[in-house]
């Protein structure tokens, strides 16, 4: 069963206000949600069954969406 696609308020709901305000003041946290959100729309479609990758692929795509959400959630807690 998927869990589906989670926005990163959804990930992190008590910074949702740091998150808009990052979101509006700095590119590089812009950049890296935009990826975040690119990399779990993928997962999902996935799992979803819409694609069919190879198991390294997934395996590589859930790691660099991890990497994105530690990445922005030390800019949350910065």
């Amino acid at each position: 069963m998927s869990e589906g696609h989670h926005d990163l308020a959804h990930e992190f709901p008590e910074h949702r206000e740091r998150i808009h305000a990052l979101k509006g003041t700095n590119g590089h946290f812009t950049r890296l949600m935009n990826d975040y959100h690119e990399v779990s729309k993928e997962l999902h479609a996935i799992q979803a069954g819409s694609k069919t990758p190879s198991d390294e692929y997934v395996e590589q795509r859930k790691k660099a969406r991890l990497a994105l959400l530690d990445e922005l959630f030390a800019m949350l807690r910065s």
